[in-house]
């Protein structure tokens, strides 16, 4: 074999990455040192995506298909390089490939309770947990922030830093999507949907693209839960005033049966009696003085449950309507 033979066996003809992982997104192509032929033939698979890189500096891009590495097909790198017309010596580039299918079922939770300020019962502390898909949208980008000169990135490299951008920005994004922590306890998809573009935002600066993100779990402090549970209950029984004053009865048993003094009342019997006078505040005759009375009790009542946020402003509207309409 003659030097030139030698030499020519030296430089890089065929550029191609079958990757043998799937939780590889950046590959850096090994060169072991050697040049690139000029007209080497560069290959890109479906799901990839390959940038030249130049002394630091990002050259050309190239979709999935065979592609010629010459002047006439790498304009940014020639550019670059300042190869003049006609360049055909061998060359010397960074060469990035970057998987760009989906990574689904990401984690992502608060490591502890985040401040969250909702529009009814002010300031609470919730833990939420879910899961994400991410593909890459900006493979420029995707390499500043996360490759360096690093030879390869894995998902769960990525997979962490997503992680606490998501974790950081959560409360942040409910707020801003105008969510309450009643919606929130609820409807996990509507929620999802709504502070999903918001996020993507923050995605942005980094390439990538959010394709998916679901709400699985949220943590509420039990007094909370225990607002949304009663409210979930008026909600069941909205519109009918006698289930309501029943429901109150029950409230009312639960107090009594809570208290010392229930026993010198008669203990149960005393809360059913009230259940009873209360049921029958829709039966009575409306032009008595007891039914009047035993309206007005239970709008005092019903001020009490509002104050305490249990019922929403229209709420205590609705039924203060329904009755002043019987007296």
């Amino acid at each position: 074999m003659g030097l030139f033979d030698f030499i020519r066996n030296e430089l890089i003809e065929v550029i191609d990455w079958v990757d043998p992982t799937t939780d590889t997104l950046i590959w850096k192509f090994q060169d072991s040192g050697n040049n690139i032929k000029n007209g080497a033939k560069l290959t890109v698979r479906e799901s990839q995506k390959v940038v030249l890189m130049n002394e630091g500096s990002f050259g050309d891009e190239y979709a999935p298909g065979l592609h010629t590495l010459s002047t006439s097909n790498m304009p940014i790198t020639t550019t670059l390089s300042s190869w003049k017309y006609g360049f055909e010596s061998p060359f010397k580039v960074d060469i990035y490939y970057v998987n760009t299918r989906e990574f689904t079922n990401l984690r992502w939770g608060t490591s502890g309770p985040i401040l969250f300020k909702d529009q009814e019962l002010g300031p609470i502390r919730l833990k939420s947990f879910g899961n994400f898909t991410i593909s890459v949208s900006d493979c420029k980008k995707f390499i500043t922030k996360f490759s360096g000169t690093q030879p390869y990135i894995k998902i769960g490299q990525v997979e962490e830093s997503l992680k606490a951008i998501v974790s950081s920005k959560l409360a942040e994004s409910l707020a801003e999507a105008g969510i309450s922590v009643f919606d929130l306890a609820s409807n996990f998809t509507e929620v999802s949907q709504k502070i999903k573009p918001i996020l993507q935002l923050e995605f942005d600066s980094y390439g990538i693209l959010l394709e998916k993100f679901f709400i699985e779990s949220v943590s509420l402090p039990e007094e909370v839960e225990k607002i949304i549970d009663k409210k979930t209950e008026l909600n069941l029984l909205k519109g009918d005033l006698n289930d309501f004053t029943k429901l109150q009865g029950g409230i009312a048993l639960e107090k009594l049966a809570d208290n010392d003094g229930a026993a010198n009342m008669g203990g149960l019997g005393a809360g059913v009696l009230l259940t009873n006078i209360l049921g029958q505040s829709n039966q009575t005759n409306t032009n008595s003085a007891d039914s009047k009375n035993q309206l007005l009790d239970l709008l005092k009542q019903l001020g009490e449950l509002k104050n305490q946020g249990i019922i929403s402003e229209e709420e205590f509207a609705e039924k203060k309507k329904d009755i002043l309409s019987k007296l």
